[in-house]
C-alpha cells in the first residue's frame, strides 16, 4: 500500500512538471511557416532574445519587427 502511494505521488509530480514546463520552441522552419501563413514575407534576421525570437519581415509592403514568444504568439514591435 505504501509503495502504491509513493508511486502515485511520483506520477502526479511528473504530470505536474510536464504541465508547467514551457512550450516546445518552434524550429526555424516552423517559425517561418507560421509567419508566412500569417501574411509575412521576406523573413530574415532571426535571433533569439530574452523576450523570445526576434524577426524582421515584410507585411503589406511594410518592414516590421516581430517577437515570437515561447508559446508561438507573434507580436509586432513598434
Amino acid at each position: 500500500m505504501l509503495m502504491r502511494a509513493i508511486f502515485q505521488s511520483v506520477l502526479y509530480a511528473l504530470v505536474l512538471v510536464g504541465a508547467l514546463s514551457p512550450a516546445h520552441a518552434l524550429t526555424q522552419q516552423e517559425l517561418v511557416a507560421k509567419l508566412e501563413s500569417a501574411g509575412y514575407s521576406q523573413i530574415r534576421d532571426i535571433k533569439s532574445t530574452a523576450e523570445g525570437t526576434a524577426v524582421k519581415a515584410t507585411k503589406d509592403g511594410k518592414e516590421v519587427s516581430l517577437v515570437v514568444d515561447s508559446s508561438g504568439q507573434v507580436q509586432e514591435r513598434r
